[in-house]
């Protein structure tokens, strides 16, 4: 099964916006690539639908998931307890690391899981509470 993707480079550690259409392996590939390095970004969407994009930004062992449902309307999914809501982690968004409290940091395992599903099924699980911004 195809997707489409655009990540982290791995050797720049910037944000490359080219999206790529491959096989979820080399998504997969990508990801524990950076996952390796540390850190990194993922924007995935389906080959036949410029929506929805589910995008994965991640530190260490901490993920944030943002779903952009269409041109206006993104949501943030809600924390796994992972970390308690009143500390932060910094995750990149794209080329810049951003702050989120623990209502929005996800294990990265359980981040990576959705988003690997959503590559095989083009729908966003239910894995909890999508809080729009």
């Amino acid at each position: 099964m195809s997707v489409v993707w655009a990540a982290t480079s791995p050797e720049s550690g910037l944000f490359s916006p080219v999206e790529r259409r491959s096989e979820v392996k080399d998504l997969s590939d990508r990801f524990n690539d950076l996952r390796s390095r540390g850190a990194g970004y993922i924007e995935v969407r389906s080959p036949n639908k410029e929506f929805p994009v589910l995008i994965l930004a991640f530190r260490d062992d901490h993920a944030v998931v943002h779903l952009v449902i269409d041109i206006e309307r993104m949501s943030l999914l809600a924390g796994d307890g992972t970390v308690p809501s009143g500390a932060e982690v910094e995750v990149p968004i794209m080329d810049d690391l951003a702050a989120f409290t623990g209502d929005f940091v996800l294990d990265i395992d359980q981040a990576w899981n959705l988003v690997h599903g959503f590559t095989q099924t083009r729908v966003v699980g239910p894995l909890g509470e999508w809080c729009e911004l």
